[in-house]
């Protein structure tokens, strides 16, 4: 009996919120002692099912708490300049690219229209000084790679090449007139870069097996060989080629130009991920580069090594940003997804998978924050870069999976966003160093023995 008090009055309490006119109108349509005397006479059964009715036009919608997949706050930590850069960028990639990714992901193109607008971000170059570059931070530059991981992984990719690899060889290895040609212009995206570096049956080994040869006669540099994969190559105006010298047997670097006679670019079709991403075969005959376009910083293997260390730290913060645009997406589904009469994101074994992917993702997130520090700081090891590929890469594919797992069918819908991260993350997990491979050098470093064939 004490439950049915307690109904009927939350009844009478409901009642009380009608006004004195809502009243004497009620009046004329029905005895009210009726109603009381009615009230008295009701189960608990009866009771709860008239307060559902009673309290359903006057009840406002349950809030949500705001989805956000930094749930440890780390962009607490970055100065006010730093927050607006951040939201800078989510901004765009959430008004310019989202609308228009999966479109343009599901036929293989390259969004071209949206590089006058990616310019204006100013970003090309991020952590470099001078040449028109920001200058700013490692830390920032990941956080810029995560954000727009968070959209697409390719727009991502197509800024690591331009800003990190292709950049990043000039600004690292090239001279000061080889800087002063072409940085400012790739800062402004009038120029595209690509870096030509894994070949056909070289990608893991590239450290001492690449077959691209370079040969230095009186007309300048004959490369011939062959490269596979490269990024932004069908369109750029410059690409980055690694060869072997066939005299000293070391590995040296070139700025090939577009066009440059002996060098011929050819799609990559059919692929299941990175599909923005225009991959290339670079095929080299007897291709002449004049020794002005040689890097001269570039002479060994250990030189390409260098680039590729600073940019593994920013391939992990795309695959966080690659997880945590999967873990939004999902869970903005689940909650508005009803099954059963009310929302699957109210069931526990829903909520089970999106702690899963969470705890994964702030994992991932607090070691891309510490390898950033660490690269800011002049600290950053090889190994420190290759343990953030191997953990953020691997994380990633179950946070997709799981993403994709409490979507049910629609989560191979390219409509909601997640089969598309799905796809990219097994890109994401294999280039810059497998896991494989990565593991190697951090086994390497943690053992005192190397595992290298």
């Amino acid at each position: 009996m004490p439950g049915t008090f307690t109904k009927i009055k939350t009844a009478f309490n409901l009642l009380r919120r009608i006004d004195f006119n809502q009243l004497a109108k009620l009046s004329q349509k029905v005895d009210l002692q009726k109603v009381v005397e009615g009230f008295s006479k009701l189960d608990g059964k009866q009771l709860s099912m008239l307060i559902k009715m009673m309290e359903g036009g006057d009840r406002k919608k349950k809030e949500l708490p705001e989805i956000n997949g930094d749930f440890y706050e780390l962009h607490l930590r970055l100065g006010d300049e730093d927050k607006a850069l951040q939201l800078h960028v989510r901004e765009f990639m959430e008004k310019e690219i989202k609308p228009i990714v999966n479109n343009y992901w599901l036929h293989d193109e390259f969004p071209f229209e949206v590089i006058p607008k990616f310019a204006e971000l100013g970003l090309c170059g991020v952590t470099y000084k001078g040449y028109g570059c920001p200058g700013k931070s490692f830390l920032m530059e990941g956080i810029i790679a995560m954000e727009m991981g968070r959209i697409d992984a390719s727009i991502a990719t197509f800024f690591g090449v331009q800003s990190g690899l292709a950049m990043g060889s000039i600004y690292m290895c090239g001279s000061e007139e080889q800087k002063q040609e072409w940085l400012p212009a790739m800062h402004e995206l009038k120029k595209v870069g690509a870096f030509g570096l894994t070949e056909p049956e070289v990608g893991s080994g590239a450290a001492g097996g690449l077959t691209t040869t370079a040969k230095r006669t009186d007309k300048g540099w004959i490369l011939n060989g062959q490269k596979k994969w490269i990024g932004n190559a069908t369109f750029a105006d410059l690409i980055i080629i690694w060869a072997r010298d066939v005299d000293d047997g070391e590995v040296k670097g070139f700025i090939v130009r577009k066009d440059t006679p002996g060098m011929t670019v050819e799609k990559i079709k059919g692929k299941m991920a990175l599909r923005i991403v225009q991959n290339a075969l670079i095929t080299l005959m007897d291709c002449i580069v004049q020794e002005k376009d040689r890097l001269p910083g570039a002479n060994s293997f250990k030189d390409t090594a260098k680039i590729l260390q600073m940019t593994r730290a920013g391939v992990a913060w795309m695959a966080v940003g690659c997880a945590r645009g999967a873990y939004e997406n999902a869970l903005d589904y689940t909650r508005t997804r009803k099954q059963f009469g009310k929302p699957i994101a109210s069931f526990q074994l829903i909520q089970n998978h999106l702690v899963e992917m969470l705890s994964n993702l702030t994992a991932m997130q607090s070691m891309v924050y510490r390898l950033s520090e660490l690269q800011d700081e002049g600290l950053l090891k090889d190994e420190h870069a290759s343990l953030a590929k191997v953990f953020c890469s691997l994380r990633t594919r179950d946070i997709v999976s799981r993403a994709r797992e409490v979507m049910g069918g629609n989560g191979i819908l390219l409509d909601y966003n997640v089969a598309r991260f799905v796809a990219d993350a097994e890109a994401i997990y294999s280039y810059e160093g497998t896991k494989e491979i990565n593991s190697l050098i951090v086994g390497r470093a943690i053992t005192g023995f190397s595992a290298f064939v």
